[in-house]
């Protein structure tokens, strides 16, 4: 995972920005590969549900950043994303490629379902469709003059709705937010400073009921962690979700490509030291009930704090 656990989970827990400088050449993009989970997960959003993914506030113009998008793919990943000189974006990787007026091509031996798909969408849609398909990331256009997003192509949302959040202040889109007051009280000084002259990330996690990547709030299942199961029997049926959130800035436009890197995996797969086993156990012991509530993990944070505790000492017997 490109999750960087030790700086992200901290205890006591709070709610805050944790933005850090990227250092000089990290990379922020991951290609995809036919056959790729995220691929996989994004083709079916796209077939399905296109129209809450791909989302761009009336009157935006979204070129300037996607060109910059499309640049920066390039610079960091050229055999698997390039651009052409009448502004065709081909990706690689994938045998597809989309014109500047949206025509769709396959070159090589690509997936015909990513033709299909990309052929579905409207035409002004197609080349943000084949970026979206070419990396595991999801992207947004940050507005840092108005601290808004204003443009939107996220296929595996987090638990909210992207159709609920284009165009609306930074304020707004993190009002739902639990104990978000550090969040707002810095939202519009944060959205300028992500749209400046430098690069910044910052990281997310949770432990969830989903396994999928997909989780916007209307298809998944709101049922409640099960009351019956031990602690060893949750943990066996819950997932470390992650973010890594980067920012490519604009800053002659106050504007930022914001990247959205999801990540789930089984919980016991991804707690395997002692250290993130202990450190992840404070955090949740931490929650006030507030943040419990909003991340549903009310019901289960005796019993992960539990299987935690277990775990550390589990591993700290079998560790050399």
């Amino acid at each position: 995972m490109s999750f960087d656990f030790d700086h992200a989970v901290q205890a006591p827990f709070r709610m805050q920005p944790g933005l850090r400088r990227l250092a000089p050449g990290a990379v922020q993009l991951t290609p995809n590969r036919l056959g790729a989970r995220h691929l996989r997960e994004k083709l079916a959003v796209l077939f399905n549900w296109a129209d809450q993914a791909l989302l761009r506030e009336p009157g935006f113009d979204p070129a300037p950043a996607l060109t910059a998008l499309a640049a920066h793919a390039q610079a960091e990943h050229p055999s698997c994303f390039q651009v052409d000189a009448e502004g065709g974006w081909h990706a690689v990787a994938l045998g597809w490629a989309v014109d500047a007026q949206g025509e769709v091509r396959e070159e090589g031996s690509g997936w015909p379902e990513i033709g299909a798909c990309l052929n579905r969408l409207p035409a002004e849609w197609r080349r943000a469709g084949l970026i979206a398909l070419a990396f595991a990331e999801d992207f947004a256009i940050v507005d840092g003059s108005r601290a808004s997003l204003p443009w939107l192509a996220v296929c595996l949302p987090s638990h909210w709705s992207p159709q609920d959040k284009i165009g609306r202040h930074f304020s707004e889109v993190h009002q739902p937010v639990a104990d978000n007051a550090l969040l707002l009280k810095a939202g519009e000084h944060l959205m300028r400073l992500v749209s400046g002259e430098e690069r910044w990330e910052r990281f997310v996690w949770n432990i969830s009921r989903h396994p999928r990547l997909h989780t916007h709030p209307q298809r998944v299942d709101p049922s409640p962690w099960n009351a019956e199961l031990g602690a060893e029997a949750l943990a066996e049926n819950a997932w470390f979700r992650t973010e890594r959130q980067t920012f490519i800035p604009l800053p002659q436009h106050q504007q930022a490509v914001f990247t959205i890197l999801v990540d789930s995996r089984p919980l016991p797969q991804a707690i395997t030291t002692v250290a993130h086993a202990e450190r992840l156990r404070d955090a949740v012991a931490s929650m006030s009930p507030t943040v419990l509530g909003y991340r549903s993990l009310s019901t289960a944070q005796a019993r992960l704090v539990a299987w935690l505790d277990a775990r550390a000492s589990a591993l700290a017997t079998t560790t050399p």
